[in-house]
């Protein structure tokens, strides 16, 4: 199991610092495209925003995986150990529950892209791919538009990777490896740090 969390671990980090670095680059290349040789690619916003969509939903799993997530914990720290931490344990299953309702969502959602095979506004596959790779792997794309249920494939994926993050947060909370859930109080550490600096 331990493997198949690295694994998952690596993917998400890949994944996410490719989506930052092409967005970073797509948007430089933009503005020299337009202020220096005025011209520009027509679909660089909505590839962009897409981008940013698929690293939300690859981040807000790996935020779980290394507890970057921020809470309100000031309530269930006053309490007994074991009642905090069965707090923290149903926060986490909580967070299983609320990704596989939105990963239900979802799926139904991109039954109906596939079904409708609804294209992006302006992102549009090259000649090559959409003329000679799609339809040899069986994809029917209109007018070299790429489809949307392809676009927003991330939705399940982000949405199953977050509950499978909120079930190994639980299972780590459970065997006493993990406190919660929520990231560490860093102006807390820092003021504990330094209480005698004055």
């Amino acid at each position: 199991m331990d493997r198949i969390s690295h694994i998952i671990t690596r993917f998400e980090e890949t994944v996410i610092a490719l989506l930052m670095a092409g967005m970073v680059l797509l948007t430089f290349s933009q503005v020299i495209a337009r202020y220096v040789f005025n011209t520009g690619w027509q679909a660089a916003l909505e590839a962009t925003v897409l981008m940013y969509a698929w690293m939300i939903l690859f981040g807000m799993s790996y935020g779980v995986k290394i507890g970057a997530h921020l809470g309100v914990d000031a309530i269930i720290s006053a309490l007994p150990n074991r009642i905090f931490r069965i707090l923290a344990v149903l926060g986490a299953l909580t967070g299983v529950v609320y990704g596989l309702m939105l990963f239900d969502g979802a799926m139904t959602y991109l039954g109906k892209l596939y079904k409708f095979n609804i294209g992006m506004q302006d992102l549009r596959f090259p000649d090559w791919f959409a003329n000679g790779i799609a339809p040899a792997i069986g994809w029917e794309i209109y007018d070299n538009e790429v489809p949307r249920w392809f676009a927003f494939s991330i939705l399940p994926i982000g949405l199953a990777l977050f509950a499978l993050r909120c079930a190994q947060a639980a299972f780590e909370i459970i065997k006493g490896e993990r406190k919660m859930m929520i990231a560490s109080h860093e102006a807390e550490d820092l003021v504990a740090d330094n209480k005698d600096a004055v």
